[in-house]
């Protein structure tokens, strides 16, 4: 079982930006061009490189691959399903939504490395090759209509989405990435994560969340509590090896992916709202996933 204190970090860079944008010369100015640089070029290098680097065996993509994509299926249904209630705000919900089934790939893989070594950095790649393509046609599908894309151009346009779908293509197509592009793909995407957080908290408005609550708790009740008891049933019906049950509980009770702010802000969304809600996702994440994985353990 991780350590409840793994997501600390990703906090404490959500907290430095708020302080960096509020506090010091480096003030909001700088943070737009942050976001487009990590919207752009920072994210799309990290996402394509980690699911590249990683091979996908085709007998991996079935049951495995399947519960994972069943599991985020869920959570897009349940989070559009809100819009549906009475008063919802359209822009809220469009802007929000991606955070109730979106996840944090780099959190992601990292901790799939400590619960399962090698087996494990390999099974969520698979989850990750998979699902961020429909998480991310998910969360730019409620944004385009909300704020009058035209969808398919924005899915055609969209980094994150071209970046994963490439990296997939290349992936099954047995592409090597040469050393040299190799290591400059991993250090670019590296940066990914500290920048990302720190937009985050750069476009933090505490008060935004207020706009919405109720809203806001059905996303973060969705994210950290039905989805992870979701994939807990899964495996336990399905009879998961130990390694795939705990990366797929795992993957299930992650935070939600820190881009979700710089997605909305470049779509014309509520910038705010979200960069609270992947403040909330982050703090519940650091109990939720420890005690997910825990509640795995006791009952296998």
């Amino acid at each position: 079982m991780p350590d409840p204190l793994i997501l600390l970090p990703d906090f404490a860079l959500i907290a430095l930006g708020y302080l960096l944008c509020r506090h010091t010369p480096l003030d909001r100015a700088v943070w737009d061009g942050a976001e487009k640089l990590v919207y752009y070029l920072l994210f799309p290098a990290l996402l394509f490189h980690a699911i590249v680097k990683n091979p996908i065996q085709a007998t991996a993509m079935l049951q495995f691959a399947g519960t994972g994509v069943a599991v985020v299926g869920c959570g897009v249904l349940l989070a559009y399903a809100l819009a549906k209630a009475p008063g919802v705000d359209r822009m809220l919900h469009a802007s929000g939504a991606q955070t109730a089934f979106r996840f944090n790939s780099y959190v992601a893989l990292a901790l799939a490395e400590r619960l399962a070594g090698a087996e494990g950095v390999a099974l969520q790649a698979v989850l990750i090759s998979v699902c961020v393509p429909v998480c991310n046609i998910a969360a730019v599908w409620p944004l385009a209509r909300a704020g009058g894309h035209g969808y398919l151009r924005e899915l055609v346009r969209n980094p994150l989405i071209v970046a994963t779908v490439s990296g997939l293509v290349a992936n099954l197509a047995g592409l090597q990435l040469p050393a040299l592009a190799g290591t400059t793909l991993s250090r670019v995407g590296a940066a990914a994560l500290p920048l990302g957080l720190m937009a985050v908290g750069a476009g933090l408005r505490f008060g935004a969340l207020r706009e919405a609550p109720w809203l806001a708790g059905g996303f973060m009740a969705i994210r950290h509590a039905l989805l992870p008891a979701l994939a807990i049933v899964l495996v336990l019906v399905l009879r998961l090896p130990a390694a795939q049950a705990a990366v797929l509980v795992s993957f299930a009770a992650m935070p939600t992916a820190s881009s979700a702010y710089v997605l909305a802000t470049r779509m014309g969304g509520h910038g705010g709202y979200v960069a609270g809600l992947v403040t909330v996702s982050t703090l519940l994440a650091m109990p939720g996933l420890p005690a997910a994985l825990a509640l795995l353990s006791a009952l296998r």
